[in-house]
């Protein structure tokens, strides 16, 4: 990352990504009980797939490359890859009376755990908290380097 602006864009990419994962966290948790989407069956538990910025970058590269002084470069950052939805089968809830109950009387329910979600939304919020306070901090040492040159 060169330029003086590079700390701003990592943290803005990290916000992005941040705010991917909660909407992705927040839909997980909103279809915890859908029994019965579009493509038929009970809803899949998505989450987001994380890459460094820049592409084909990998993090031992980057530290190796950086510890030896700029031979290599830095990832720039964070991007979404992607959002996949999860394979894991869905649960078995006895329910004759529910509308989508097979033959034995069980419900295909999402495999999502509430708990689960509920974690991964804390922590998607906690990064980006910490990726705010990372760009204030550097808004702020931009104006202290700025009243320095007065």
């Amino acid at each position: 990352m060169t330029g003086l602006f590079g700390s701003l864009d990592v943290s803005a990419s990290a916000l992005t990504a941040s705010r991917a994962q909660m909407d992705v966290t927040a839909e997980n948790l909103a279809n915890a009980q859908t029994t019965r989407t579009a493509d038929g069956g009970p809803y899949r538990r998505k989450s987001v797939v994380l890459e460094s910025a820049e592409v084909g970058a990998r993090f031992g590269d980057a530290l190796s490359g950086a510890m030896r002084r700029g031979e290599a470069t830095a990832p720039e950052g964070v991007q979404v890859r992607g959002i996949v939805e999860h394979d894991a089968p869905p649960r078995l809830v006895h329910d004759p009376g529910h509308p989508d109950a097979n033959a034995d009387g069980y419900v295909a329910m999402p495999a999502v755990d509430s708990v689960t979600e509920m974690v991964d939304l804390i922590a998607a919020s906690r990064a980006y908290e910490a990726n705010v306070t990372a760009m204030q901090s550097a808004k702020q040492m931009f104006a202290r380097t700025l009243d320095l040159l007065k």
